[in-house]
């Protein structure tokens, strides 16, 4: 795990370095139950679902992102933030293969 913190819009959070350099993002996190520099495998427990940060007021949930430290440009589109994708990956095609 790479870090694990408290704060800002998603609350408490857990970011975990896997495999080929993908940052996987949990946010919203009640309570987080590893500490950061911690191997941790599939079946690690790394934190309880909640509401914390801007989502205080919604029911208890989770949101999951993929990073990569190695943009894709080709992903890169005209939205107002299209750049950003080329960093961002679709969970449901990663996760499937």
């Amino acid at each position: 795990m790479v870090a694990a913190s408290e704060g800002g819009k998603g609350g408490k959070y857990v970011v975990i370095l896997g495999p080929k350099w993908r940052l996987h993002y949990y946010a919203h996190l009640d309570e987080i139950t590893t500490k950061p520099f911690t191997l941790v495998s599939h079946d690690t427990v790394i934190g309880t679902v909640g509401n914390t940060g801007n989502a205080a007021t919604t029911p208890a949930h989770l949101h999951y992102s993929i990073a990569t430290l190695v943009p894709y440009p080709w992903r890169i589109d005209d939205a107002p933030v299209g750049w950003q994708k080329m960093f961002y990956l679709n969970p449901i095609e990663y996760l499937d293969k």
